[in-house]
């Protein structure tokens, strides 16, 4: 191992361990591990390497002695310390002097490092390459507590037997077919390549039918050119093209495979895998006599029309296991060379590099300073660049006697060069589109600049006819350039080559922030990173999609502009019907479409077609059968299959009419005519029957003109008749093709139509289900690619729970999106490049039981969360990170069940296409169709009205806008009234004023509507009581105005209501016997405007009408009295006849609309309810109403006590004297004025009792 040798102290060997399995690699012969001992490398004498701190760019060089096929790499801090690197840049080479960057997928360089000291972070690099030397440049380190660069190191790899020729382009290599040529059903091509050339052939081979496989580079490519043969009978042509990668003329190894079975082809080079089906019908390949290789040399051609041969080196040349090179290298009778080559036998078997030493500007501040000569009347500057930047300095240097400066550089993509104090700019932009030239193209161009006295030349690659060869008269002035960013390469100055080490060495240079011996561009555009044909922009560090009329957006063009649907477009406020462009599948790879929307009705898809009008169909047999395709508007078949798939209800029109034409003719025949839907598949049915039934729609509806047949065109009659209907089985839909095979018999013909296309409804918006239980849904693995996005709505009370999770077997990837406490979204992953997350904070809790929507969106740029309409919360990733997916898909907990979701899911889709939850339901699993949990069929529902809320494993009851208390909101709370005594709560402590009454009505203009506390057409009483005193004011309503509502317990012991309503008084008679007779009694009082239902105990339901007029509102009501009304306030006559001398008595559960008077006072949820008492009031539930309760099981009980035996009948004997005695002592208390206070918790034991007894 090597160290920056200028600073840095100590040079030893770390540990390295390199490991394979020998199916890994290529040209290996053995499986080998290699371990070097471990060494201590810094000062403090602790192990791994760490620098001098006076090293700006410290890196650690690593020579393995041979060449070795790595697979990955793991990174660890220096032991027992605050030493580690947290990221970091590879670089590997067969020479110390020459290096190839290793570059993760999406163009990044830097590899995530570790975050401690102790902890391994293991690299697995996406492709693997071979490598005698390795350097790493920390880029990032620990800085925190003191700590600097410390780094332990393993390789992961096995030994590579390589064996390399070099072409210098008038050489060449042909390998003989053993038998003259090669037929065959599968292939196996491999090989390595690096070169400075943009154009070459590196393999070559035809047949005499036509078949042949040629592998090229053009323009910095790689083209694959196969032909299985061309069939001149139905006119295809057999060759297939496929291309890979860009700026291959790098002097970096590249490797290439090709296998092929039959039609099917996949093609990779390094970690770019392409595949294709071939176009024509032929499997095998049929190659004649030799393959060429590096090009083609025969006597009198020396290459290939139109073509170049290969300069450069290749390696490890296997041709369906053939090495090629060792076979060449030992003279194997089957190879032959070029010409030239038999004779002077000077193939080369070792790679010649020719060691340019590029530079690679890679850093904000990077910058190189060579020495130019002194006080020279000439200058002249020669180098190469390439880059992907519009603007750049390339070049600036100082003139003597303070005369000035100049600068070369590019801007847009023109050539600059500026002075301080005038501008000489050449714009040579011009020139670039006249001759092809775009001098930010990534390939290597060629600057040649000679300025002296007045004048300036300027030619650029060297082509002395080029139109951007510039000779012009020389002015200066100011002009400011950003930092250059790219490579450069053989630079001149006054005629003399630049030797770099040799400068750096003697100190007549310096730099900072330069990569030398490497050139490190890459193409982040190819593969193009941007989806849906975005098209692809970069600059040196990044790229940017533009997706202009593409109907999609997003840093990569992934999410769609349109929505899904016409039903999604009217949940969205669209309700006019007219044009609009949906796409089914989102993010998916279908296009958007138009379709016409419906939104009369139910929101319908109308699609149509080149079939709907009447088509007249003669000559055709069961043989020679007529086909009419449909090809409908604006969409692909694809495109409206998928918005069949995914609708609620499809339905087409399909009509025949036949003169002597028969159409499915027999229920066991073989059909005449039939039609082709989704799937490709037939079908022989006709409209308005049932699927696959072989009948028409006459046959269901029992009106066929022949009873013998199943549709009316089978009777085979001379006359006109027709069979139609509505085809509705939506799997089957649409309609993609029309076969009739009856019209060639004389006097034959038909005529069919089909009509539009039908849809409704979208099933993955409604698609919901339920967890009700700890469990998760499994789904086919996720395979994303480079950009993910899930969809979806949530429902819950539970305050965590994961919503998803895809994840491999080890959890090395995994996505994760889940509710992390009740206001908090979080979206989590680990995609190779260490654990992120995402955190989304509402402001409102999430977990009320509404509907919520997430949306998580992941991609080479960025991972993004949204939630409802909030802002979204995004991570942007450090430069350009490759994501890796190909995972196991969990819904409703993360794997093995780890904090599970309860609650409701809707909608889930991945990367656009709609996940079937309902499919998935499990009742015993606890996985319910629809948005229902425990409250569905709770065995014990919410009582008195009480809302019942699911935690869908359980569920409780909020007792809170009731007079109840409990568990099932079944607890009376009630009061003993003694003589005098009475209870007042107030409503309000001043009126509503009109404006604010008006903007109540018009805000919420509906009965059920409380935003004020009350509504003043509306009025819901209930309460129970029990006396044996009469008369007396059982309840008292007053108001700011002169309204009121009074319940009365007449003398005579009848109940009387009394109303007044503006100027109008009304009294209605509740009862006509005593209900002052000791027992409780229930009161139920509803008005609505006019309308008044009056219920007492279990009678039937009175209904009272007021006066019609202007609609009676009970106006500002002010306070509730129970017992007794007082206060300074005029009341009626007829009231104060029953105010004395007060109620005496028991009352229970009352309530007005959502007041609770004795609740308030009882079970306070403020420090000072607004309740006002006089006399003695205390707790007690001897007026609640006895309700009628039905079977409760113990396991539903939650006063149930876990008996370990059955009860016997012994146990019912002593219950059934308990509830005697109990009842007893319950219905004679007031009776015998024992109104002592009731320990409430008697109603547990009792509803207890009442079970036992009903089990």
């Amino acid at each position: 191992m090597q160290t920056s040798s200028r600073f840095s102290k100590y040079q030893s060997y770390c540990p390295i361990v390199l490991y394979c399995q020998h199916d890994y690699i290529l040209g290996s012969r053995r499986v080998v591990m290699i371990e070097m001992n471990e060494c201590k490398c810094d000062d403090l004498g602790s192990s791994g390497w760490s620098p001098s701190p006076r090293d700006r760019q410290p890196w650690m060089q690593i020579d393995l002695g041979r060449k070795y096929r790595i697979m990955a790499i793991a990174t660890q801090g220096t032991f027992n310390s605050y030493d580690w690197v947290t990221k970091y840049m590879l670089l590997y080479g067969d020479r110390f002097d020459a290096w190839t960057p290793y570059v993760m997928r999406g163009g990044n360089m830097t590899l995530p490092g570790n975050w401690n000291y102790y902890q391994v972070k293991r690299n697995v690099f996406h492709y693997a390459f071979t490598a005698k030397h390795l350097r790493i440049y920390p880029m990032g380190w620990n800085t925190e507590n003191g700590g600097k660069i410390g780094l332990r190191v393993e390789l992961y790899g096995c030994p590579y037997d390589s064996y390399v020729m070099q072409f210098e382009g008038d050489d060449m290599v042909a390998y003989s077919f053993p038998r003259g040529r090669m037929r065959t059903l599968q292939d196996h091509y491999a090989l390595n390549f690096k070169t400075l050339e943009k154009d070459g052939v590196l393999l070559h081979s035809e047949g005499l039918q036509g078949d042949s496989i040629t592998l090229e580079l053009k323009t910095g490519r790689l083209y694959l050119h196969i032909s299985l043969g061309s069939s001149t009978v139905h006119n295809t042509d057999g060759m297939t093209t496929m291309m890979l990668g860009n700026l291959l003329d790098t002097q970096h190894w590249h490797y290439v495979t090709i296998k092929r079975y039959g039609r099917e082809v996949n093609f990779t080079l390094d970690s770019q895998t392409e595949t294709a089906i071939l176009n024509g019908e032929f499997q095998y390949l049929d190659l004649d006599k030799q393959i060429y290789v590096g090009g083609v040399i025969e006597k009198d051609v020396p290459h290939l029309p139109g073509k170049v041969n290969f300069r450069g080196c290749m390696e490890n040349v296997f041709i369906n296991g053939i090495n090629i090179i060792y076979s060449t290298q030992y003279q194997e009778p089957e190879i032959r060379l070029a010409p030239k080559k038999v004779c002077r036998k000077k193939m080369l078997y070792t790679c010649r590099d020719l060691l340019w030493k590029p530079m690679t500007f890679a850093g904000p501040n990077n910058y190189l300073q060579l020495p130019g000569f002194f006080r020279k009347n000439r200058l002249a500057v020669k180098f190469k660049f390439r880059s992907w930047d519009y603007t750049g300095l390339l070049m600036f240097t100082r003139f003597a006697d303070e005369l000035g400066s100049l600068e070369l550089g590019l801007t847009e993509p023109k050539l600059v060069i500026s002075k301080d104090e005038r501008l000489y700019k050449v714009n040579i932009s011009l020139f670039c589109l006249v001759s092809g030239y775009r001098l930010n193209d990534g390939f290597w161009h060629t600057v040649d600049l000679t300025a002296k006295d007045n004048l300036l030349t300027i030619t650029i690659d060297e082509d002395e006819s080029s139109p951007l060869k510039i000779t012009n008269p020389f002015t200066i002035t100011k002009y400011t350039l950003s930092r250059f960013h790219g490579c450069m390469q053989q630079i001149f100055i006054d005629d003399e080559p630049v030797d770099i080490d040799v400068m750096l060495q003697r100190k007549w240079g310096r730099y900072a922030e330069i990569l030398l011996g490497t050139c490190g561009i890459t193409d982040r555009c190819s593969p193009n990173p941007c989806e849906h044909e975005g098209r692809c922009i970069q600059s040196w560090n990044d790229f940017l999609c533009v997706c202009n009329n593409t109907g999609y957006k997003g840093e990569v063009c992934h999410n769609s502009v349109y929505r899904e649907s016409c039903e999604a477009y009217r949940l969205n406020g669209k309700y006019w019907s007219g044009n609009y462009t949906i796409d089914p599948d989102l993010s998916g790879p279908l296009k958007p479409f138009t379709v016409y929307c419906n939104m009369l009705q139910k929101s319908w898809t109308v699609i149509e077609h080149n079939r709907m009008k009447s088509t007249k169909v003669s000559g055709s047999t069961m043989d020679r059968p007529y086909i009419g395709d449909l090809q409908y508007v604006n969409a692909s078949w694809d495109e409206v299959t998928a918005l069949a798939n995914t609708s609620l209800y499809c339905e087409q029109w399909i009509e025949f009419s036949c003169y002597k034409s028969r159409l499915l003719n027999t229920p066991h025949g073989r059909p005449y005519t039939y039609w082709i839907g989704q799937r490709n598949e037939s079908h022989e049915y006709w409209g308005g029957a049932f699927p696959e039934s072989g009948k028409c729609g006459c046959a269901v509806n029992q009106t066929c003109t022949d009873s013998k047949y199943w549709c009316n065109c089978d009777a085979d009659y001379r006359q006109w008749h027709s069979d139609k209907g509505y085809l509705s089985f939506r799997d089957h839909l649409p309609v993609r093709r029309i076969v009739i095979g009856d019209t060639n018999r004389t006097g034959s013909e038909a005529r069919y139509s089909v009509g539009a296309l039908y849809c409704h409804g979208d099933k993955s918006i409604w698609n919901t289900i339920a967890f009700t239980k700890s469990t998760y849904l499994t789904f086919p693995t996720f395979k994303p690619g480079t950009s993910a996005d899930i969809t979806f709505h949530f429902r819950t009370y539970r305050t965590n729970g994961v919503f998803v999770e895809s994840s491999d077997d080890h959890l090395r990837n995994f996505l994760r999106i889940e509710l992390n406490s009740t206001t908090e979204v979080v979206f989590i992953f680990m995609v190779g490049d260490g654990i992120r997350n995402v955190t989304l904070r509402s402001p409102k809790p999430l977990n009320d039981n509404e509907w919520h929507y997430v949306e998580a969106e992941i991609n080479v740029k960025l991972a993004r969360l949204k939630v409802d309409f909030l802002p979204p919360a995004i991570h942007k990733f450090p430069g350009q990170t490759y994501i890796t997916m190909n995972m196991h898909l969990y819904s409703g907990a993360a794997n093995h069940t780890l904090r599970p979701f309860l609650g409701c899911l809707r909608g889930l889709r991945m990367n656009g296409v709609p996940l079937d939850l309902e499919g998935k339901v499990d009742e015993r699993a606890g996985i319910r169709r629809n948005c229902t949990g425990a409250c569905l069929n709770a065995s014990i529902p919410c009582r008195n009205g009480g809302q019942c809320i699911d935690g869908y494993v359980s569920y409780i009851c909020d007792c809170n806008n009731t007079a109840f208390d409990g568990y099932y909101c079944h607890l009376d709370i009630g009061a003993f009234f003694d003589v005098g005594a009475w209870l007042r709560y107030d409503i309000r402590k001043e009126p509503i004023s009109f404006d604010a009454w008006w903007a109540n009505f018009w805000i919420e203009p509906h009965w059920h509507n409380f935003t004020l506390g009350y509504n003043t057409t509306t009025d819901d009483i209930e309460f129970s009581f029990s006396t044996l005193q009469a008369p007396a004011v059982l309840l008292y309503i007053s108001s700011f105005s002169n309204d009121y509502i009074a319940v009365l317990l007449k003398k005579d012991g009848t109940l009387s209501l009394r109303y007044r309503l503006g100027i109008i008084s009304y009294k209605f008679k509740l009862t006509d016997r005593n209900m002052a007779d000791g027992f409780p009694h229930f009161v139920n009082i509803t008005r609505h405007n006019y309308t008044i239902w009056t219920q007492v105990d279990y009678m039937d339901p009175w209904i009272e009408k007021l006066i019609p007029g202007e609609i009676p509102r009970f106006d500002s009501p002010k306070s509730i009295f129970l017992g007794r009304v007082m206060g300074k306030m005029s009341v009626d006559y007829e009231i104060q006849r029953h105010n004395s001398p007060g109620f005496m008595g028991c009352i229970s559960g009352v309530r007005y609309n959502i007041f609770a008077p004795l609740k308030a006072y009882f079970r306070p949820n403020v420090t000072t309810p607004p309740v006002t008492t006089q006399g003695y009031v205390v707790e007690s539930n001897c007026g609640a109403f006895p309700p009628v309760l039905g079977y409760v099981p113990w396991e539903d009980d939650p006063w149930f006590t876990d008996f370990h035996h059955p009860p016997n009948k012994s146990d019912y004997i002593y219950i059934y004297i308990y509830i005697y005695i109990y009842i007893y002592i319950y219905r004679h208390r007031i009776r015998e004025h024992s109104w002592e206070y009731k320990i409430l918790h008697k109603d547990n034991l009792l509803h207890m009792t009442e079970t036992w007894f009903n089990q």
